[in-house]
């Protein structure tokens, strides 16, 4: 059975098609999302980019949190994205929209690390992680392939973004907001222009403080992550996101068997595919 997948971030939406027999996907669309806009717009986009797909046995669906991913309603604010959904019934809307009575709904992150375990970098181990690495981090600690969010070996609700670091949180060390932050004071000028990305490729150009700003950043993330994935027992760690693009530059700072990822937004399609096999 193909399985319909809808992928959301906060500036697009990906509509496809999981054939589980390969896991092969088939990227129907990837459309711009104007995920600020009013709630009832914000839905028609996502209802839009769902009617495109073969939906007879329902749909699955991959979006970060906050997010009550069993109800489906969402709690976003002050991120920059879907801020007028806050406290809006997600699934009952895109139930109406879309007459259709199965939705399920995946957080990303989760959705990625297990899309990684089901076809990718960590296939079939016991243990291992995932973690996205963008506008914030996501995490997921997986044992047999399934999300372990409770319990002493994983980070409250095993979300790594909900710690700190050195009296800060997590966030302010790693994320793209803290690298251009970093970047900027230690060049002293600020280019709203660049990204990350722009700073990776200084940094293979050879530029010091680039090199300098990601592997601080990133080493970080491995000093964060290490006492976890010992708790947990995790054999091996995939990167995901964005800023996984300059895992070439850092990988020296990790001293645990860790990947980067070919593809984060296939995985998060193949993982939402997978967890809603699962759950009929």
């Amino acid at each position: 059975m193909e399985v319909p997948v809808l992928e959301v971030g906060g500036s697009h939406v990906t509509a496809a098609v999981v054939s589980p027999d390969t896991w092969a996907v088939d990227v129907v669309e990837r459309a711009d999302l104007e995920s600020q806009l009013a709630a009832e717009v914000v839905m028609e986009q996502l209802a839009a980019a769902a009617r495109k797909l073969p939906l007879a046995s329902g749909l699955a669906v991959a979006l970060p949190g906050p997010f009550d991913f069993e109800t489906g309603v969402a709690w976003y604010r002050g991120q920059g994205k879907f801020d007028n959904l806050y406290g809006y019934r997600v699934g009952d809307s895109l139930r109406d929209l879309l007459d259709l009575d199965q939705i399920l709904f995946m957080n990303d992150a989760e959705a990625f690390a297990v899309g990684e375990w089901t076809a990718g970098e960590v296939r079939g181990l016991d243990r291992c992680a995932g973690v996205t690495i963008g506008t914030g981090i996501g995490t997921a600690f997986l044992a047999e392939g399934r999300v372990v969010r409770e319990g002493e070996t994983v980070p409250p609700g095993g979300e790594l973004y909900k710690t700190s670091y050195d009296g800060r949180p997590l966030e302010d060390w790693i994320s793209a907001r803290a690298i251009l932050r970093a970047y900027f004071a230690r060049t002293g000028q600020d280019e709203p222009e660049i990204g990350v990305k722009e700073i990776a490729d200084r940094a293979r150009d050879g530029a010091a403080d680039a090199r300098g700003v990601l592997l601080a950043a990133f080493g970080v993330l491995a000093s964060a992550l290490t006492p976890w994935l010992e708790r947990f027992g995790v054999t091996k760690v995939v990167l995901g996101g964005s800023i996984s693009g300059a895992f070439d530059i850092v990988r020296e700072v990790f001293d645990f068997e860790v990947a980067a990822t070919e593809d984060t937004e296939q995985s998060a399609l193949i993982g939402a595919a997978a967890h809603y096999l699962r759950s009929r």
